[in-house]
């Protein structure tokens, strides 16, 4: 693979601290690099060098002739007074950027709920971050740098742009380097994961599943100085093998290897005691809403709810930004009244709610953490054990050195974890968690689930966040329409619901006016034979075709199926024979891709 671009031996160090010291990293053709560490350890740091945006104190940054480096960092530069069209299409004229299918494919997939016209000034910061992403993703770049690209985006966004990153280049071909805590969007993107700690770039093969395999090996041996991690990342990992279908159907790390690390680590938690522990905190009544709506002037945000929560249930609620989860979460705590219907709560509910504006920390901003901590309970119970406030606080990644800091000066990440700390110190029996991933690292998120894991109450999530709700819940439900429904095929059947429903998201581009136009930027027009204008023996072929292709496709997803159990059970060394499994799968992938693709072309013109 032809080399794109690299550093050599950089260091950086800022008055505190020593960020970099002879690191030496290299970005070929074909990568999809995902970095990984704590907050504050370097990741954006060494983009930014890798970028040119910051200059190291020694070492270099050399790129392959002609290499067209695009990057999104966490700020953008986009001009205030422009439009969000003239931001992604610049001067285009519109027959051009509508006729090119990456351009529409990018804007659909980001945008089309934007105004055209709406100037960059006047959008919310997470709008503005679509189209800073818009504006980097319409271009044509060798190597594309990704700086927290999943913040801002639904749970439909985030599948959207994995989605379009997997299919951006042929194989072996540009390459990717990407920054974010969504460990889903690492898993399903990335084929290696570099490590920043201690100064240092560590790499690991393979995406956040593998890099969990690893990293569990390397601190193994290392096992005096990484215990408390060695044993978090362990009960990771045994997640990650035996409770996420679409992660261990996939070979990406060695399953001997992995299933002899877990052989004695019991499942992340026990349903069936932790349900019975909440009916005797509980009592059989938590909250019940019963044909609760909500509006907003008059825009129905909600409409008719009916919803038991019964004590033990952990449940994750899913919806497009705006659909209506926050409010959801305000009729379960009180803050918000039904328009109609009722809210039923039962007398022995203690409600904790963690919400994003991290309003529980408004009235001890002036506090040191050490004072704060001084006035709540002395222990909590933790898989067993009594835990004092400060070595829970530390279990979460929060230094020693911070605790004479004071609230408001401490940083998102460690206001998050103070945040956690003190509502599980409270006591609550139902815990409402509103985007509890905001501003956390991936070891933050493990040890916020172990906790979690342990924690004997009723547990209500609103999350982006796909790793997490397929973690600490069992049960996923949807805002859609206005409506609660449950999703008994979790995130998956949601991502296919949405795709069913008529959205901007997905449906045809349009023009500035609000024209749809065609794949060569032909404005559409309906005709006598209905909106697709097939007439009745093209339908009828058209009809005839799907049939064949779900027909093939159910064979091909059997065929899959079928690859991959005989990859997980193949014989160890015989490497040559693994390839071939893996080629045969990725040629039924592609037929696969390229059906799917066919059919969904189809389906929208029978409409």
């Amino acid at each position: 693979m032809a080399h794109l671009l690299g550093a050599e031996a950089l260091h950086l160090e800022y008055p505190t601290r020593v960020v970099f010291d002879a690191v030496t990293v290299g970005v070929e053709e074909g990568d999809r690099i995902g970095i990984v560490g704590r907050n504050g350890d370097g990741k954006s740091s060494l983009m930014g060098m890798l970028g040119g945006l910051i200059e190291p104190q020694a070492g270099r940054v050399t790129r392959r002739g002609g290499v067209r480096f695009g990057m999104l960092s966490q700020g953008d530069d986009l001009d205030p007074e422009a439009t969000v069209g003239h931001s992604i299409v610049g001067d285009r004229p519109e027959h051009e950027w509508a006729g090119d299918a990456k351009v529409r494919d990018v804007i659909g997939g980001l945008v089309a709920d934007l105004p055209w016209d709406a100037q960059i000034g006047a959008l919310s910061g997470g709008q503005r971050r679509r189209v800073a992403l818009a504006v980097l993703l319409v271009g044509e770049w060798d190597v594309i740098a990704l700086d927290e690209p999943t913040n801002h985006l639904d749970v439909e966004g985030i599948a959207w742009l994995a989605e379009h990153v997997k299919s951006r280049w042929a194989k072996d071909s540009g390459a990717l380097l990407v920054v974010t805590h969504d460990r889903w969007f690492l898993d399903e993107v990335c084929t290696e994961t570099w490590e920043v700690h201690s100064g240092t770039v560590e790499p690991f093969e393979g995406g956040y599943a593998a890099y969990v395999l690893q990293r569990v090996e390397r601190d193994r041996m290392n096992a005096a100085t990484e215990a408390k991690r060695q044993n978090l990342m362990r009960k990771e990992l045994a997640w990650l093998r035996r409770g996420a279908p679409a992660r261990t159907s996939k070979p990406k790390f060695r399953i001997d290897a992995a299933n002899q690390l877990i052989e004695d680590v019991p499942p992340v938690r026990n349903p069936i005691e932790l349900q019975r522990l909440a009916v005797a905190r509980l009592g059989k009544d938590v909250i019940d809403l019963e044909d609760a709506s909500v509006r907003y002037g008059d825009r129905e945000v909600l409409r008719e709810v009916t919803w038991r929560i019964a004590p033990g249930e952990r449940t994750g609620i899913l919806g497009a930004n705006g659909s209506g989860k926050s409010t959801l979460l305000g009729l379960i705590a009180g803050t918000v009244q039904p328009a109609s219907g009722r809210v039923k709560r039962g007398k022995t509910v203690r409600l904790g709610m963690l919400d994003q504006q991290f309003s529980q920390l408004a009235d001890i901003r002036a506090d040191r953490v050490r004072e704060v901590l001084a006035r709540t309970k002395t222990t909590f119970m933790v898989d067993g054990k009594d835990l004092t406030p400060a070595q829970l606080l530390e279990r979460l990644g929060f230094a020693r050195e911070h605790l004479s800091a004071r609230v408001g000066e401490l940083s998102g990440g460690q206001k998050r974890r103070l945040q956690l700390l003190l509502l599980l110190l409270s006591e609550p029996n139902l815990i409402a968690l509103d985007e509890p991933t905001n501003d956390v690292d991936a070891d933050m998120l493990a040890a916020m689930e172990d906790l979690l894991d342990s924690w004997p109450g009723t547990l209500i999530v609103v999350s982006h966040d796909r790793y997490l709700l397929e973690r600490v819940t069992d049960q996923q439900y949807a805002i859609v329409d206005g409506r609660l429904r449950h999703l008994p095929g979790g995130v998956e059947e949601y991502l296919r619901l949405r795709r069913e429903q008529p959205s901007p998201r997905t449906g045809t581009p349009v023009t500035p006016t609000g024209t749809p136009v065609t794949p060569t930027g032909t404005p559409v027009t309906p005709t006598g034979a209905g909106a697709s204008g097939l007439s009745g023996s093209d339908r009828r072929t058209a009809q005839k075709e799907v049939a064949s292709i779900e027909r093939r496709l159910d064979k091909l997803h059997t065929e899959v199926s079928t690859l991959h159990q005989r990859m997980a059970e193949h014989e160890q060394g015989d490497y040559e024979g693994l390839q071939r499994l893996a080629d045969q799968l990725r040629a039924v992938e592609g037929e696969t891709a390229e059906l799917e693709e066919r059919w969904l072309e189809l389906s929208d013109l029978i409409g």
